[in-house]
């Protein structure tokens, strides 16, 4: 295969982030911080410690971040066996599959999580390999893991397109040199997205799916 479509997963593929949103809330809200919906929401898609520093700030006792990641994961991890793909997910990657593109998963999720969010795609004989930000130093808006899924797949950049619903996807895929695809199902605004790097941007699977022949992924 000569060319990558690189997924973030969260958010782009299933509709997972609202979830994400209500575990650390409470996460932070049982260590006796108060902090908006809106900001954890904004945050979403920066690897663990990355967001709690994003909304923690600097200051904060550092030597509590891995106890409010424990408390997040254990809350997110509830809702394993029912985590809703986004309409169209799975075909979509089964469509680009057949068109010959290697298809890569770009996530910070792993293990338990990662396989829950795979089952929910139902799409594993389209999806070429997967890389973490565990594999990589540091995580999106660095571009370390856009580069590792595009090792993965033995492609250069010129020649993928990476496809996300945050800011920090964005900002990763740009760094990385690929074209970026935005999706809205996130729940980050248009305006945003294309401000971070969007090339194209789409209410979400269903619509690019849809759109294909006159998107990125053409």
């Amino acid at each position: 295969m000569e060319r990558a479509a690189v997924f973030d997963v969260d958010g782009t593929l299933v509709d997972t982030n609202h979830l994400h949103v209500t575990a650390w809330w409470e996460a932070l809200r049982q260590a006796g911080h108060r902090v908006r919906m809106h900001d954890v929401h904004r945050a979403v898609g920066l690897p663990s410690s990355d967001l709690v520093a994003h909304l923690l700030g600097e200051d904060r006792d550092t030597a509590l971040d891995e106890e409010l990641s424990s408390a997040h994961k254990a809350l997110y991890g509830q809702y394993f066996d029912r985590l809703p793909a986004l309409p169209d997910a799975g075909r979509l990657l089964k469509r680009l599959h057949r068109d010959g593109w290697a298809v890569v998963l770009a996530t910070s999720a792993g293990g338990a999580e990662l396989s829950a969010l795979r089952r929910a795609i139902d799409a594993d004989e389209a999806i070429t390999a997967t890389a973490s930000a565990d594999d990589v130093e540091r995580g999106k808006p660095a571009p370390e893991t856009v580069e590792h899924a595009l090792e993965l797949a033995g492609v250069p950049a010129g020649r993928a397109v990476f496809v996300g619903d945050t800011v920090w996807d964005m900002r990763a895929g740009s760094r990385a040199g690929v074209r970026c695809v935005g999706v809205l199902c996130g729940g980050i605004p248009r305006a945003d997205l294309e401000e971070a790097g969007a090339d194209a941007v789409y209410d979400g699977p269903a619509q690019l799916l849809a759109s294909l022949s006159d998107s990125p992924l053409a």
